[in-house]
């Protein structure tokens, strides 16, 4: 093998010198494709492992945590809840259709691999300055290709988040959260075992899209490696649903043993890492795979992502009831191999030996880099200057036209939210809310982070996604009860980036342990660098919560007029690295908002324990834009306004728009005990006014206040984001 051969495939020489120490010689072409491969980031998360030890991953609800397709947790009536979030960021930003829509397909085999029938999706989005070079047609082409597959498959895109900032010009997240429901006795896992049992192969032909898919993943881009097609892999929905519905009705049986999604490295990654889990290796026959390209060697059958593919390992002797299956819903089904008792994967093709490796040495012993990091020091806690300040009714009007708060109706109208007919509350509420049926309970969900904020103060601003979650599905009516994350960063090699890195994991470690929340999935997303510019540090956080009556999930909208409005949580003058400065003055500063978890989780607490009650009619947290924006959001969504004044020790402007961590608005009938129950957690809460009809009135300490019609507001949120993509030529 040449250095550059070696360089290539994305191997260092001390690498390679470790892969011929592990086999005693040199690897051949298909068998360097291989470790290639599996020792790619992307693949052995080689930068990331030992720091993502530090996170909780265990529980009483914790059925499956990291190290499966995706987790499961216990939600009682003997069901769990399956996620997992995955990040399909370079292929999306080299062909965002197909790099969207093959993101969404594969986060949910991983889903409907552990044996869940898949409920929900959530597309946390990260886009650049809406007037960059692309950003219009890299808008349109994620969204359709989300809306593509997850319409055509059937499973309803409930929510999500989309941002923009210039840091993503170059760099596009496509993150994407898939959640599903199985019976705690029908969780499947992909461990193989059985020497003798038979390996088959399901779903598409395999042909040559997607080679070198986990390692272009694993690496910086440049406009070169920007016009690498063939390395994204193209879809097909239909394929999917068909797989979807074989694949659950093949695990109603007992014939199946273990069954692995071909997701990044395709056939390598799913045979390998069922070995590793079981112990046990493989004997393949690479001639067996079903093609749809001729001539196709060895080495693109091992590498080849073509989607809609997964593997699985039968009892022997009842393969073919298995094979049944799939050629009933029309899928192709091969037997390509069998379980064999020693740790190793042989590998043929027609009649002759092309590959032969230990395990171990590519699975269990990957390279793990402690990386040389500088941790970040967080900005001093300083008061930024409000120099050339609007009037706040004007700032109010700037804040809900801007990109990252505007109404994103032009993208969830592409969605089908509602197929399924589980959908309680849909796309634009705190967390969306799924009925369970067959059961009174309901699931919230949410996806969440501020990359602003982690720019600022990656440890602070990585809890802060953990409690802004925490908080929204609690505003919902549900408990949280686990975490799945997408942990996107720059160029590891880089010391700041993986200061960046270390202080992330710390911050979400300590914030999901402060609310008693495991990790059960996850991944992580590096290289994210383009020209030697990383992305914003952008550690997503997906969330499930849980209702035990979702009859008693609580809207954002105001119900009724007269109705008591409420701030509850204290506001501090915390306009640094919120929306407010970026929107409205054009500047990014200031330092990251303050975070107490333990009041935090106790807001969250409260609000759970009202919601139980039914003493809520409406509840909405305070984050971006601050209270002005949530009380729009609020009379937005009911076509309700306020009679608002608020009592404060702070100027009307810092009151209105601070970011100041863990505040819920809500609103309830006179006679509630809500303050009470509150305050009683050790919350701060205060009674700022009355839900009315006609205008929404804001005042400050009795100040004048400024009023705006909730139609005009309205209207206002819900045309900006298309004028916003009209802009871009």
């Amino acid at each position: 093998m040449t250095p550059a051969l070696v360089a290539e495939h994305g191997l260092t020489p001390d690498e390679y010198d470790r892969i011929l120490k592990s086999l005693g010689r040199e690897p051949n072409l298909v068998e360097l494709g291989i470790f290639s491969a599996l020792w790619s980031e992307h693949c052995s998360y080689k930068s990331s492992r030992v720091l993502l030890r530090e996170l909780p991953t265990t529980g009483a609800r914790v059925l499956q945590g990291p190290g499966e397709n995706a987790g499961a947790l216990d939600i009682g009536d003997g069901l769990a809840v399956v996620f997992k979030m995955e990040s399909h960021n370079h292929p999306s930003f080299i062909e965002p259709y197909q790099g969207a829509a093959t993101g969404v397909g594969g986060i949910l085999r991983d889903v409907f691999t552990m044996g869940a029938r898949p409920i929900a999706l959530l597309d946390p989005l990260f886009f650049g300055d809406p007037r960059a070079p692309r950003m219009h047609g890299l808008v349109d082409g994620v969204v359709r290709g989300i809306a593509g597959y997850g319409n055509c498959i059937g499973v309803p895109t409930v929510g999500g988040s989309t941002f923009f900032h210039s840091g993503y010009d170059k760099n596009i997240l496509v993150n994407v959260m898939a959640v599903g429901l199985a019976r705690h006795e029908r969780i499947f896992r992909a461990k193989a075992s059985g020497v003798g049992n038979p390996v088959l192969y399901v779903g598409s032909k395999t042909g040559r899209d997607g080679i070198h898919g986990a390692s272009m993943a694993s690496d910086v881009f440049d406009e070169e490696k920007a016009q690498r097609r063939p390395t994204v892999q193209v879809g097909d929905p239909f394929v999917e649903k068909l797989l979807l519905e074989a694949v659950l009705e093949a695990l109603e049986g007992d014939a199946v043993v273990a069954i692995q999604d071909m997701g990044a490295a395709g056939l390598t990654s799913s045979s390998f890492e069922m070995c590793a889990r079981g112990g046990v290796g493989m004997r393949l026959d690479l001639s067996r795979v079903p093609v749809r390209e001729t001539g196709m060697t060895p080495y693109e059958l091992m590498l080849s992502e073509s989607q809609e593919r997964m593997l699985i390992v039968a009892e022997r002797g009842r393969e073919g009831e298995v094979a049944a299956v799939f050629e009933r819903w029309g899928v192709d089904v091969a037997v390509i191999g069998e379980v064999i008792a020693a740790p190793r994967m042989e590998l043929l093709f027609r009649g002759e030996s092309v590959a032969e490796l230990p395990i171990a040495p590519l699975v269990d012993e990957a390279p793990i880099y402690h990386r040389p990091f500088t941790l970040p020091e967080p900005l001093p806690e300083t008061s930024v200057s409000l120099d050339g300040a609007p009037p706040d009714a004007e700032a109010l009007r700037t804040l809900l036209v801007s990109p990252n708060l505007c109404g994103k109706q032009w993208i969830w109208d592409q969605y089908d939210w509602s197929v399924r007919t589980n959908t309680v509350f849909g796309p634009g509420s705190d967390a969306a809310v799924l009925r369970v049926k067959g059961t009174s309970k309901g699931l919230a969900l949410t996806a969440d982070v501020n990359p602003r904020f982690v720019a600022a103060d990656p440890y602070r601003g990585a809890a802060h996604a953990v409690a802004e979650a925490a908080l929204n599905v609690a505003c919902a009516g549900a408990e949280p009860i686990g975490v799945t994350d997408c942990l996107n960063f720059g160029n590891p090699e880089r010391p700041e980036v993986m200061g960046q890195l270390a202080a992330s994991i710390r911050g979400l470690s300590d914030a999901c342990r402060a609310f008693g929340i495991p990790v059960v999935s996850g991944n992580v997303s590096l290289y994210n660098e383009t020209d030697g510019r990383s992305i914003p540090p952008t550690p997503t956080v997906g969330l499930v919560g849980l209702l035990e009556d979702v009859s008693r999930a609580v809207p954002m909208a105001f119900r009724r007029a007269g109705h008591v409005v409420a701030l509850l949580g204290e506001t501090r003058d915390e306009l640094g690295a919120g929306e407010y400065l970026a929107a409205v003055l054009g500047r990014e500063e200031g330092p990251c908002p303050r975070l107490d978890l333990a009041r935090a989780s106790a807001l969250v607490t409260a609000l759970g324990e009202l919601a139980a009650a039914g003493h809520l009619a409406s509840a909405h947290d305070v984050s971006s834009g601050g209270l002005a924006v949530a009380l729009a959001e609020c009379a937005m969504a009911s076509g309700l306004g306020a009679e608002i004044d608020v009592p404060s020790t702070l100027p009307g402007t810092r009151l209105l728009f601070s970011e100041s961590a863990h505040r819920a608005v809500v609103s309830f009938e006179e006679g509630r005990p809500v303050l009470e129950v509150v305050r009683r957690h050790g919350v701060q809460a205060v009674e700022i006014g009355r839900v009315a009809e006609g205008p929404l009135r804001v005042a400050v300490n009795g100040a004048a206040p400024f009023e705006i019609e909730p139609a005009e507001l309205r209207n206002l949120s819900e045309t900006a984001f298309v004028k916003h993509l009209e802009v871009v030529t």
